[in-house]
């Protein structure tokens, strides 16, 4: 398979070569596997593998890009595809800067994160992930629901400047398990995030469900009074709030186009927590990581972003470095490998949290759900907590809150009020459900206590 993407890639090249203008290409395959559950029953069972083509023309200052959905019998087509962008290069408006086509000075491949074992699982396997994920755990009133995502991604580059290529392999998977009360209305949630068949274990998922499922059987709901709380955020709260600053956080372009609550004058400066240390890692394979970047830098070593709270600098994908005149940092992915490093607290389960002895209430919020920016350039954000938060009362008892809204800065969130980051850390996965297959997760601590946040609104009823 691998030969015949990169001859197609290389013959493709031959005919771009004499269109009179510059090409590049980018291939992508995705194996997609998706198991769906609704009212304790299988929903949906699906498959499909898609190879899209992207065609970019350039010619000087114009650029003009061009997609396809294809296969590699339909090479005519692909060659239409180059035909159309080479006339549609024609037209466009030329840009007010200069954009980089790169010369790949050497072929490169990495399939260091694909196990063929994982998008190679049958239905019975994923069926059987998900019984002994909530064995003994479904009644009349709590039904199970969730999805079994798998598959792996091919990613294949070449362009008109050499004859080398970029090929890059990943296999992934996403569970989500969810167990909801049909008439009382609550959810709890599990999930786990696997690149290899043998990381995927249901024993933890199950574990967290049936504690959680314990607390809101038999722990009292209640509406929280506004006013401030000491949190504790689960993994997944805390990668969501990470993704969402990967986006108006150290984006050096989201900086220029005002997107962003860091200014070039916080290169240097202490942020955040000295307790927070964030780096794009490409070595953590549960990150579904490119080891180059699309441009061919080398992207093998972590890149620091945040150390001890202080900021060492943004981010350049190379169109908006074109851009803006600055230098590129190796960010011309698809995805980042974004791990925030665990702290000094050993709190390795949800249990063993709810065990902690403790001075004061804490609220404990797993998920952020519906999470929006509501100020980008001061980093608020908006969110509200679903799926198993609860109260951890300073007596030592336990209560089931309704949802709440949290609207803050992120800089409050990863600033001075963090009290602590667990030692232990987990890969979240973050990927989208939409467009073409993109395996995200980023490293986060199991959990992050932040004190003194403020809640905006609280409901009623679940």
């Amino acid at each position: 398979m691998k030969d015949r993407i990169l001859k197609t890639l290389r013959d493709l090249r031959a005919y771009a070569i004499k269109k009179g203008c510059e090409f590049s290409i980018y291939y992508q395959e995705e194996n997609s596997h998706l198991m769906r559950f609704a009212n304790s029953a299988i929903s949906l069972n699906t498959n499909e593998r898609l190879i899209r083509l992207d065609i970019t023309a350039q010619d000087g200052r114009k650029r003009a890009s061009y997609g396809l959905i294809t296969n590699l019998d339909q090479v005519d087509d692909m060659k239409k595809g180059i035909d159309i962008a080479a006339e549609m290069v024609v037209h466009a408006m030329p840009l007010n800067y200069d954009p980089t086509m790169p010369t790949f000075a050497e072929s490169f491949a990495d399939e260091s994160g694909f196990d063929p074992a994982l998008p190679a699982m049958s239905n019975a396997e994923k069926l059987a992930f998900f019984n002994a994920a909530v064995e003994g755990l479904e009644t009349d009133d709590v039904k199970l629901s969730g999805i079994f995502s798998c598959g792996d991604n091919i990613v294949a580059q070449i362009n008109t400047r050499s004859e080398h290529t970029q090929y890059f392999r990943i296999s992934d998977a996403q569970a989500t398990i969810v167990l909801a009360h049909a008439k009382l209305k609550w959810e709890v949630q599990a999930e786990q995030s696997a690149y290899t068949k043998a990381a995927l274990d249901p024993e933890p998922v199950r574990q967290d469900l049936a504690f959680l499922l314990d607390r809101y059987q038999h722990d009292a709901p209640v509406q929280l009074p506004l006013g401030s709380y000491d949190i504790v955020f689960g993994s997944a709260a805390t990668a969501d709030l990470l993704s969402i600053m990967n986006w108006i956080g150290f984006s050096g372009g989201s900086m220029k186009r005002g997107f962003s609550f860091l200014g070039e004058d916080k290169v240097g400066q202490k942020v955040f927590s000295d307790k927070v240390t964030l780096v794009d890692d490409p070595t953590r394979l549960e990150t579904f990581p490119f080891k180059r970047d699309f441009t061919g830098m080398n992207r093998e070593k972590p890149y620091p972003l945040f150390t001890g709270g202080v900021f060492d600098g943004f981010v350049w994908v190379q169109d908006d470095a074109d851009e803006f005149g600055a230098k590129p940092t190796g960010h011309t992915v698809s995805h980042r490998s974004i791990s925030l490093h665990g702290g000094g607290k050993d709190i390795s389960s949800l249990e063993a949290l709810v065990a902690q002895p403790r001075e004061r209430d804490i609220f404990y919020v797993p998920f952020l759900h519906y999470m929006n920016i509501v100020n980008p350039s001061k980093g608020v954000v908006t969110a509200s907590s679903r799926f198993g938060a609860l109260l951890l009362k300073k007596d030592g008892t336990v209560a089931v809150p309704y949802n709440v809204r949290l609207t803050q800065s992120l800089l409050d969130i990863f600033g001075d009020k963090v009290a602590w980051l667990s030692k232990q850390t987990v890969a979240y996965n973050t990927s989208a459900s939409y467009g073409a297959r993109n395996p995200t997760a980023v490293i986060v601590p199991l959990f992050m206590r932040v004190d003194g946040l403020e809640i905006s609104h609280s409901n009623s009823s679940y």
